[in-house]
């Protein structure tokens, strides 16, 4: 687990020195995401220089794994961000074929195993990956991105130069001026309140998709944008049982968390109590003779604090169990630090107990195994209800009736408090009830609607088109299946929003956080079924349940649970006020030209006030304007 750094120049840019220094500084920039040692490689030619770096948290083959690694001739070279699962068996069919490796290290599987097949290898991986290849033999770089994104890449292009990092910082300190906001980002931001690849809040600076390579050709600069597993025929289990269903989930699972508990340094899980997370425990408790680590985190505020599920968990695997409640005070301590890591916007709150529970966590391991994509694998959201209910109401409901009904509610509807109970479910479903086949779009928009962002953004900064990307991507326009949402969440919220949440706040701690449900096979393998075996009724995550039922007590696995958020309404209100007060003052967001003084002053009031609750608009806001007097107005 690293960070990985590096920049090209082309020949009329080649300066004979300061390379080294350069792309030192950039790895000095991700620390964190490697505190155990570091790398560098620099090479020059006629026709261009290129540096490459690498931050390290040892984790397999703590002795010889250094990076850069090296072929045995010297022309092939790379530096590998994350953890490749399968590198065993892998590395086991190149011995079969006379392949010799001088590491134990899964990095130099990766180019031993591109040395033989080349890109088409990349499909291979199994596993969670940002990595760089520079070929000296043909004078490209290959730069590739995990399957479904579990680790990051930035790049970007322009005055003569090609640079790829890890994170915003390394890359942002290699340009050579500030870059403007990228309209496109701002509006993906305050609709969904993160910035999904290939967009960033930065013009010009784009996150390379999950699942894709680029290949770059060193001598012109010129690239292109590659899949790395492309046209997968899915299997047909359209006619399967229930049972081998159930029997095939629950063996894959078992699978995949072995695959991901190999390490060479202490490892545990967070345990939530919620369906995944347990299932994730109970597997890896089950395939270790000794009792493993679990850590959980909890809230002062009751709605809040969930630590009951956990340790009905944990004493039932019998593990030794951890937990941690925070405070108002925890946040204080933390809140700028957390926040100005993502280094742009980025208004998921659940950041904020994940950092501290991977805070807690570093302090007895160094890798933790999460629950992480179980609801896009196995169909777990409640707004995939809201897809269903949508399709419903506008069949039975005229427009001109609901506009009615939704103007009638509006009064009842509003809450004064940070509770996200009922009324505020129902206020956000028929907020998002579309009659064009675009509800879908809406329900994801957790912070601004598409109706209601145009009052706030000033025109010269709007753009109502943010969606057309990933409508072209996943080829769905109208979406109307569990299938359809799925997938659109594989590419935006997944990618977007919680893997980049658990990445940014786990590394930030030097903790290797691993998904085990997000595993090729198990997707794969979930879009063969039929869907009443993921959403059976009302029924969500059916088929994992199931399949794992008799392990658990009666009815444990169907008991609600709320998302891992945080209260930060009422810490608006509270110790955050000041600070929220000071980006409203008139003539800052005059100087600022980005929000309508007129309409964005009353809204953060009447929260303030108690009045109306906006918990979701107000803390996208906030995390916002954090980022932009701290950040953005630095560079």
């Amino acid at each position: 687990m690293c960070g990985i750094n590096g920049f090209v120049l082309r020949s009329s840019n080649i300066k004979s020195q300061g390379l080294l220094p350069k792309i030192n500084a950039m790895n000095t920039l991700i620390a964190h995401r490697g505190p155990d040692d570091d790398g560098t490689f620099v090479d020059q030619n006629s026709n261009y220089s290129i540096a490459m770096g690498m931050r390290r948290l040892s984790i397999i083959d703590l002795n010889s794994g250094k990076q850069p690694i090296f072929s045995d001739d010297k022309q092939i070279i790379i530096v590998f961000n994350g953890e490749i699962y399968n590198y065993r068996e892998l590395k086991e069919e190149l011995l079969k074929s006379g392949t010799i490796f001088k590491t134990n290290s899964d990095t130099e599987v990766i180019l031993k195993l591109y040395e033989k097949e080349g890109t088409a290898s990349f499909q291979k991986l199994d596993g969670m990956f940002a990595f760089s290849i520079y070929d000296k033999k043909i004078d490209k770089v290959y730069i590739a991105r995990d399957f479904f994104g579990e680790k990051p890449l930035y790049y970007h292009q322009g005055n003569g130069q090609f640079i790829w990092s890890s994170e915003l910082k390394s890359l942002i300190y290699k340009l050579e001026q500030r870059p403007s906001i990228s309209k496109t980002g701002l509006n993906l931001y305050f609709r969904l309140t993160y910035i999904p690849a290939p967009y960033s809040i930065y013009e010009g600076i784009i996150k390379l998709e999950s699942n894709h390579y680029i290949s770059l050709d060193l001598k012109t600069q010129d690239y292109s944008i590659l899949p790395i597993e492309k046209n997968v025929l899915e299997l047909d289990n359209s006619k399967i049982s229930l049972n081998e269903a159930k029997k095939n989930v629950k063996e894959l699972v078992h699978q995949s968390v072995a695959s991901r508990s190999i390490s060479d340094v202490p490892l545990g899980t967070f345990l939530s109590g919620g369906v995944d997370s347990s299932i994730v425990s109970l597997c890896l408790a089950q395939c270790k003779s000794s009792p493993i680590e679990t850590f959980s985190i909890g809230f002062e505020k009751k709605s809040f604090d969930e630590t009951d599920k956990s340790r009905v968990v944990s004493k039932l695997i019998k593990s030794n169990h951890h937990e941690f409640i925070i405070n108002e005070k925890d946040l204080e301590e933390n809140v700028d630090e957390i926040l100005l890591n993502f280094d742009e916007p980025f208004a998921d709150s659940s950041s904020l107990p994940t950092f501290l529970v991977s805070n807690r966590t570093r302090k007895h391991v160094t890798v933790a195994l999460t629950g992480d994509g179980g609801d896009e694998m196995f169909g777990g959201y409640n707004k995939y209800y809201m897809g269903k209910m949508n399709n419903k109401y506008t069949k039975m409901v005229p427009s001109g009736l609901h506009s009615m009904i939704q103007k009638a509610s509006s009064p009842f509807l509003k809450v004064s408090n940070d509770d996200r109970g009922y009324r505020f479910k129902l206020k956000r479903l028929l907020n998002s009830v579309d009659y064009n086949g675009q509800f879908y779009w809406d329900i994801i928009s957790l912070g601004f609607t598409r109706n209601s962002l145009h009052k706030y953004l000033l025109p010269s900064y709007l753009n109502e088109n943010i969606f057309d990307e990933y409508k072209k991507n996943t080829k769905i326009s109208r979406p109307q299946t569990l299938g359809d949402f799925r997938l659109i969440d594989k590419h935006i919220s997944l990618e977007g929003d919680m893997l980049v949440k658990v990445d940014r706040t786990s590394m930030l701690n030097s903790l290797e956080c691993r998904a085990p449900l997000l595993n090729k096979k198990i997707w794969h393998y979930a879009n063969s079924l039929p869907e009443h075996f993921l959403m059976k009724g009302w029924n969500k995550k059916f088929i994992l349940k199931e399949a794992f039922k008799d392990q658990f007590p009666e009815g444990f696995l169907d008991k609600s649970k709320s998302g891992f958020g945080a209260p930060v309404g009422d810490w608006l209100k509270l110790s955050l006020k000041l600070e929220l007060e000071s980006y409203i003052e008139e003539k800052k967001l005059v100087d600022q030209q980005i929000f309508n003084p007129e309409t964005i002053i009353p809204l953060v009031k009447n929260h303030l006030s108690g009045k109306e609750d906006n918990t979701f608009k107000i803390w996208t806001y906030y995390c916002f304007q954090k980022w932009y007097y701290s950040t953005y107005q630095h560079i």
